[in-house]
């Protein structure tokens, strides 16, 4: 399963779920703060306060930035 930390209303969050349920892959969706500076879970996994952010444990993947997650998802589940 594919965790993601998404923010509520965030463009970019929500492509990368669209693009989740087009390819079929089960995801849980970690909701985050509006405030950077309350994001202290995404920065402890990812080094960063920016959503999106997926983690694939089957992969060992953490990976931030909507564009290189897209990519990732298209080569690695579709």
């Amino acid at each position: 399963m594919v965790m993601l930390y998404r923010l509520e209303g965030c463009p970019f969050c929500e492509t990368i779920v669209d693009e989740l349920e087009d390819l079929d892959v089960a995801c849980e969706s970690v909701w985050v703060e509006g405030l950077h500076s309350k994001r202290n879970e995404v920065k402890r996994v990812s080094g960063q306060r920016q959503v999106p952010v997926v983690i694939d444990d089957e992969y060992g993947v953490t990976m931030a930035e909507s564009e290189r997650i897209l990519e990732y998802l298209e080569s690695t589940y579709a």
